[in-house]
């Protein structure tokens, strides 16, 4: 199953409310919030009292993407706002197999987001605590981006390494995804797809309309 996950800070967040209540009954199957220090990456975002405010108003399960320095000293506030996963980067912290057990431990799912430039290699060492691997398509920080053609290559030898572990490990792709670069990602084994401006917060159509197109690029026919 392909799931779909509006990137939440490309919302009209003058009108959250009613921006969710049309993709709650699209049907997408997560939201993902990026959350931004404007230290780990060059950009302030979204914080936890705007992911309690989503909290209430639905009940789709909540991704929580943590672009921010230290992330160990903030798991404890973001599991209090009942989210149901988080991923962290590598780069942001000096003990990422401690950081993914506190995730677990919190009955959280865990990912680890990767960077472009960032090689593979240190998934071998936590993958037993991964329930998810963030491919970033584009390098993090800004909305709008283009999409790197090389993170092709990698999604795929990110799912050479997932069959070789044996396990249920998804892989989410974040960054310029849509209908020019969802069936490559497709093809290369992605699972989660966060849309943003370039599938479903476009204003050529309603945001119903936009997750069904963007559905239908996985199951050709169906609308």
């Amino acid at each position: 199953m392909y799931k779909l996950g509006p990137s939440l800070m490309c919302a009209d967040l003058g009108n959250l409310e009613q921006n969710i209540k049309e993709l709650d009954k699209a049907g997408v199957d997560f939201y993902h919030i990026d959350i931004m220090d404007g230290k780990f990456v060059p950009n302030f975002t979204l914080g936890p009292d705007f992911v309690k405010t989503v909290r209430k108003l639905t009940n789709t399960p909540l991704d929580i993407h943590l672009m921010i320095e230290e992330p160990e000293k903030h798991i404890d506030l973001f599991a209090d706002c009942g989210v149901d996963m988080i991923s962290v980067h590598q780069e942001s912290t000096q003990n990422l197999h401690s950081l993914l057990s506190t995730i677990k431990n919190h009955g959280i799912k865990a990912g680890v987001a990767i960077n472009p430039g960032t090689s593979l290699e240190f998934l071998d060492y936590v993958y037993d605590l991964l329930d998810y691997i963030v491919v970033m398509t584009v390098n993090p920080g800004f909305a709008g981006q283009k999409f790197i053609p090389t993170m092709y290559e990698k999604i795929a030898k990110v799912n050479e390494r997932i069959k070789k572990y044996n396990r249920n490990i998804e892989i989410q792709v974040d960054g310029n995804i849509g209908e020019n670069t969802i069936p490559k990602c497709k093809d290369n084994g992605a699972t989660m797809y966060v849309l943003g401006t370039s599938a479903v917060f476009n204003h050529h159509r309603t945001l119903e309309e936009n997750v069904a197109l963007t559905r239908n690029l996985f199951n050709p026919g169906t609308i």
